[in-house]
């Protein structure tokens, strides 16, 4: 079956829809086919599902990710086979400061949905999004797929926790998951201006010194959004023709470790800025070196990015432009 075949008319349910990765997903959701219906809490006027109109060739469900009675009806109702699960409370600052609603969304969220998953038998693959940050701060660098999870900080355990929720509910009860471990999702629509590249690129259109909040020094993965919707549309695809892929997490990544700093003098290099970056050397409870291989997901899957950091970048900042060209 080719890849265009799977999706069309496929019924595909998606949590965290209006957020970063959520809308790019839906898109290429919307381009392969699919029958598209995405849990909404929040409405996000700002958000790339709203403003780019993607929400008009969707079916919305209004609810919280914690009723289970309301996923179970909407997994029955629209005869859900395929759900790609990304719905979390997703900023280290505020898990730091309001740990109670992020433990919430990303470990109860995990569970109530993997039961209602668990009562409705046309569900025939769920993707769940887990991150690179379930890993901890290990001794041992790049993270593999073998690596301890190991969250210590609000975030980081609540993302260990949900991760290994997934895989306890695909090993004691054969649920048809896999388990998506990314880096630093970047890209258009990400509207948290802390985060650095967003942040770097409103500071630069606005003739203003970029913000570093840390040192500077801090190494990351940082992971272009189109491909992040890339490889959840192929571990879904994966899930379907493979059932030995059950419990198995996947980590995607470029490849290729940056620091903070080297990412924002990219950034005012492609934007042809002189602004020298404002660093203040405020960050706590974050993890100093992370980086993955993703040599799992190209051996088993045929995986490979589609864009390189530059060209995301590119793209990113053409996005910002035109989003904040109007306002400026």
């Amino acid at each position: 079956m080719s890849k265009n075949q799977f999706w069309q008319d496929r019924p595909t349910f998606i949590t965290g829809a209006t957020g970063l990765v959520g809308g790019w997903l839906v898109r290429r959701l919307i381009n392969l086919g699919a029958d598209a219906v995405c849990l909404v809490r929040d409405w996000v006027p700002q958000s790339e599902l709203v403003r780019s109109r993607l929400i008009e060739q969707v079916k919305v469900v209004r609810g919280d990710l914690l009723d289970q009675a309301l996923l179970e009806r909407v997994l029955g109702e629209y005869e859900i086979d395929t759900v790609i699960h990304l719905a979390a409370q997703t900023i280290v600052g505020i898990a730091n400061r309001n740990p109670i609603s992020t433990f919430e969304a990303n470990i109860a969220g995990t569970w109530v949905l993997l039961e209602a998953c668990r009562h409705t038998p046309t569900v025939k693959q769920i993707v769940l999004a887990s991150s690179d940050k379930a890993y901890g701060e290990p001794d041992k660098l790049p993270y593999d797929e073998e690596t301890p999870l190991m969250g210590r900080h609000p975030y980081d355990v609540s993302k260990s926790c949900g991760d290994l929720i997934a895989q306890a509910y695909a090993k004691t009860y054969d649920l048809p998951i896999a388990i998506t471990r990314c880096g630093n999702f970047y890209g258009g629509g990400d509207l948290n201006w802390n985060r650095i590249v967003p942040g770097t690129i409103r500071s630069v259109l606005r003739n203003q010194r970029p913000i570093i909040r840390s040192d500077g020094n801090y190494v990351r993965d940082y992971f272009y959004v189109e491909d992040g919707a890339a490889a959840y549309t192929l571990l879904a695809e994966s899930l379907a023709e493979n059932h030995e892929l059950r419990g198995h997490a996947f980590n995607f990544s470029n490849e290729r470790q940056v620091t903070v700093l080297e990412l924002v003098n990219q950034i005012l290099r492609l934007m042809n800025s002189d602004l020298e970056p404002d660093i203040r050397n405020e960050a706590s409870n974050e993890i100093r070196c992370q980086y993955l291989s993703a040599a799992k997901a190209r051996q088993m899957l045929k995986w490979h990015p589609l864009f390189s950091i530059e060209e995301g970048l590119q793209e990113t900042i053409s996005w910002y432009n035109k989003f904040l060209g109007a306002s400026l």
